[in-house]
């Protein structure tokens, strides 16, 4: 068993990683807690998967430090190879192999013992359901079935913290949620999870999460903490005629965002209003619009909105 304890699993300061004149990553600071799983919830070109690519030793930063595990990175890039396991989005195996015969092969470049290795692949096998498997070709399974086998190979060699790069872009809503549950029972062990997802649903279930937008962390902490802290006012309203409640909303200056979920919208507005939900319905009112206005708890994605406002 893994201890939780003692020194961050990740700690890193300053960083930046950059393209040429392109900042991927603008001086991110972050400590990441050990046996947890600790979420980066970002859109496209965040800086998600530089970051992750960064802390497995695979692409060299531009400044800052970086410390995993206990390793300086990318000093000790190659010690720190075998206590990581990494998952990316795109199904990284080998399609014309076996279930089998692509374990084996990650097996011997993890140099496990051949007894050991034996051991691990069994285990592995009945851990995600892949025994009945075993002899069919990567290229011939489903979007789940690759997903549990990448995992399968990427937790082989038993490593302290897993990184995953966006891992459930391309497979259904249950195997998504099967696939958390593993993540959970992998925690439970010790293993330190570190995520990158689009998903708000996923990002929820993180014990700790940053938001990245255009290369910087904008908000971070327990999901539940963001929430409860979001510097905005929430309102929801239910209308009959949504469209004609957005219109009348959009002149409202203290409004920063209106999102349609349904029969319902969700406003956010300067937490310098007074009467938030008042200062709503009375502007639909004014309008001739039959709606009903009242104040809500923040969802994530008010959150995720709120921290990615230009």
């Amino acid at each position: 068993m893994k201890s939780n304890g003692g020194e961050a699993a990740i700690a890193a300061h300053d960083l930046t990683r950059k393209f040429g004149k392109v900042v991927a990553v603008d001086h991110v600071t972050l400590e990441i807690p050990r046996a947890q799983i600790y979420g980066f919830l970002g859109p496209n070109g965040s800086g998600k998967s530089t970051t992750i690519r960064m802390f497995c030793g695979l692409l060299n930063p531009t400044s800052g430090s970086i410390r995993v595990l206990g390793h300086e990175v990318p000093r000790d890039s190659e010690a720190l190879r075998s206590k990581i396991g990494y998952m990316t989005q795109r199904f990284s195996l080998w399609d014309d192999l076996t279930v089998l015969e692509n374990l084996r092969f990650i097996a011997e470049v993890f140099t496990l013992e051949k007894a050991h290795a034996r051991r691990r692949i069994d285990e592995v096998l009945r851990e995600y359901h892949l025994t009945d498997l075993a002899g069919r070709l990567a290229g011939e399974m489903s979007g789940g079935q690759r997903q549990r086998l990448a995992l399968a190979a990427a937790i082989l060699h038993e490593p302290d913290m897993l990184m995953l790069d966006e891992p459930t872009s391309a497979v259904d809503p249950q195997s998504r949620r099967d696939f958390w549950e593993s993540l959970f029972a992998l925690v439970a062990r010790g293993t330190t999870i570190l995520v990158s997802t689009h998903y708000m649903d996923e990002a929820e279930r993180c014990h700790r999460l940053a938001i990245l937008s255009q290369g910087k962390v904008v908000a971070e902490g327990e999901p539940g903490q963001l929430m409860d802290e979001l510097p905005l006012h929430v309102v929801e309203v239910q209308a009959r005629d949504t469209e004609a409640a957005r219109k009348a909303l959009q002149r409202l200056p203290a409004v920063r965002s209106l999102a349609q979920l349904g029969l319902r919208l969700h406003v956010l507005l300067d937490s310098g209003v007074h009467q938030p939900a008042e200062e709503v319905g009375a502007a639909l009112q004014a309008a001739g619009i039959d709606a009903q206005a009242q104040a809500t708890r923040a969802s994530l994605e008010d959150v995720f909105v709120a921290a990615t406002l230009a």
